[in-house]
């Protein structure tokens, strides 16, 4: 069924549907809070693996 995974199409159509769903205006406004979410998620992690004694 899904021999060669994602193909260069594949990744057009769904930038094409986010586009519609976000609006080109709020795309930067979300990357940003992603991006800054993933920064909270990585520190947390990194600290938690500083506390687990080995």
């Amino acid at each position: 069924m899904l021999r060669n995974g994602l193909e260069p199409w594949h990744l057009l159509i769904v930038a094409i549907v986010v586009l519609m769903l976000f609006g080109s205006k709020k795309l930067p406004d979300t990357a940003r809070a992603l991006g800054k979410s993933m920064r909270i998620l990585k520190s947390e992690a990194k600290a938690m693996k500083e506390e687990t004694p080995q």
